[in-house]
């Protein structure tokens, strides 16, 4: 049986280059997000204590479902671009942290998409600026995702809608059924 290599990860990230917000382009399906979610995104912005703010949101049957994080350097003396997220559980009454890893394994000079992962590779996302991705760009995150030992077979692509919505266009989620739905897949 062949054994996987390690990953490559971004040395050097700019974070503050990276702030701003990100769309799902694609990604491994995920307990976390409804099935039918679409113009899934997330926002990041840095706070003054280094660390970032993470939002993430997606809409489903006309409301959108969001949940806030946070993200921080997973080994303040790497230059790698490991991070660790957290986000309290469940959204409308936090009580439990889940903290997951946030690599990022690729992403281009102009900081306009980025694939990234985890080590255990059971969680990938394709993310861009806009909600849109040149074809030939995704084939190439692909690439990339199989020379890091993802079965890209399980690559699932968002939906989004043109123009996006805003948050203020639909109405929140506020009873936390997406969190629920979540944890029983759907």
């Amino acid at each position: 049986m062949a054994t996987k290599k390690g990953m490559e990860v971004v040395k050097g990230l700019d974070i503050k280059r990276y702030m701003g917000r990100w769309y799902e382009i694609a990604s491994f399906p995920s307990r976390f997000q409804p099935k039918n979610g679409a113009n899934t995104r997330a926002t990041y912005t840095l706070r003054e204590d280094g660390t970032v703010n993470v939002l993430n949101e997606t809409w489903s049957d006309g409301k959108r479902g969001f949940i806030e994080g946070s993200a921080y350097k997973a080994d303040n003396g790497s230059d790698e671009a490991k991070l660790k997220v957290k986000f309290w559980v469940p959204p409308f009454l936090p009580i439990f942290p889940v903290v997951g890893d946030y690599w990022v394994l690729h992403l281009d000079e102009e900081y306009q998409y980025a694939l990234i992962g985890q080590p255990s590779r059971k969680y990938l996302w394709i993310l861009c600026r806009q909600p849109h991705l040149d074809e030939g760009i995704y084939n190439q995150l692909v690439e990339k995702a199989i020379e890091q030992g993802y079965d890209v077979s399980k690559l699932h692509k968002t939906t989004h809608t043109d123009p996006p919505p805003e948050s203020q266009v639909a109405p929140d989620d506020t009873k936390g059924i997406w969190w629920f739905k979540s944890l029983l897949g759907k």
